[in-house]
């Protein structure tokens, strides 16, 4: 009798274990704890800004990490998001939970409609495919009146959450983050481990096979970049009512690349290393910024020195090395 095919590969190769649901459990609970105390220590905006790229880092692996679809256009719904977010606020006068959802729900559909266009093709067409679309929603942006030209969109209000809470102050307007940040985490992680999260591991290890097994595959990519796509939104959103502007660094192809970055650099197809990655490369651009161009040389070193020296990305060796030790 012949032994029932296996399952896709780990992330961390054929070989590797799962985390022991007591480390993981340490490890999140641990995150959480420490979010709450960070604000007294270190300057929360920056923890804010922090908390929003590893966001849109994390909504990005679940399309690259998970999925195996490399997007060069994932700034678009960073951007976009952003934008209608503070036109929201600023001009219609919404409430901020209703520009969250704005922002939220219009990355979302601009996602349906170019991953519905874009699954068409696979590797670096799709990339490609990606790329071209970001570059027209860079134009559109660039052109509208009421976005600001290359000034940005300026002078975007906080608010009040509920209409109670003032977000005025740094204090209040972290932990808004960060309750945004802990449930579109929570989101992600509950969908990478969902028959659909497996459905889409399946997808990247041998899309033929997880065909000939019956599974609708243009589905659950369009699902994943929906998915993907409307979490990016959520973090543009957020960062619009952070920064108080929204800005076309966010919509640049280049925004697109720093993400990439990120997430190989902490570890892809990892839960927690967008989030490390995106902690590591901010770090570097705002504590080094008084090195002007240099800046990137050294972003750019660092993310060769990882590449090479952790093959895994920081959070895959770290785990790869607590695997070893008994829990």
């Amino acid at each position: 009798m012949s032994a029932p095919p296996a399952g896709p590969a780990a992330p961390d190769g054929p070989r590797a274990a799962p985390v022991p649901p007591r480390l993981r459990a340490l490890l999140f609970g641990g995150m959480a704890a420490v979010g709450l105390v960070l604000p007294f220590l270190v300057y929360p905006v920056f923890l804010m800004n922090v908390l929003v790229m590893a966001l849109f880092a994390s909504a990005f692996n679940l399309l690259l990490g998970y999925t195996g679809l490399l997007s060069f256009g994932h700034a678009a719904f960073l951007g976009s998001a952003a934008y209608v977010t503070g036109w929201a606020v600023k001009i219609a006068g919404l409430p901020v939970e209703a520009g969250i959802l704005a922002g939220t729900g219009f990355a979302a559909l601009l996602g349906w409609a170019i991953g519905t266009l874009a699954i068409r093709r696979s590797g670096i067409y799709f990339a490609m495919i990606t790329l071209g679309f970001a570059q027209l929603v860079y134009f559109v942006v660039v052109q509208m009146p009421w976005t600001g030209g290359e000034d940005g969109l300026q002078g975007i209000p906080r608010g009040a959450l509920l209409g109670v809470l003032p977000l005025s102050n740094n204090l209040s307007m972290y932990y808004f983050v960060y309750a945004i940040f802990l449930a579109g985490f929570f989101a992600i992680y509950r969908a990478v481990h969902s028959p659909f999260g497996h459905v889409l591991r399946a997808i990247r290890e041998n899309e033929p096979r997880a065909i000939s097994l019956g599974y609708d595959v243009e589905r659950h990519k369009v699902l994943a970049f929906v998915l993907s796509a409307g979490l990016a939104g959520l973090a543009g959103s957020t960062k619009a009512l952070v920064l108080q502007f929204a800005a076309l660094t966010d919509v640049h192809w280049h925004r697109s690349g720093e993400v990439v970055l990120m997430t190989l650099l902490g570890g892809m197809g990892t839960v927690l290393g967008p989030s490390v990655g995106a902690l590591a490369v901010v770090a570097m651009e705002n504590y080094l910024a008084g090195l002007g161009d240099w800046v990137t040389v050294i972003v750019g070193a660092v993310f060769v020195v990882g590449v090479l020296a952790f093959r895994r990305g920081f959070v895959g060796e770290a785990f790869r090395l607590l695997r070893r030790i008994p829990f």
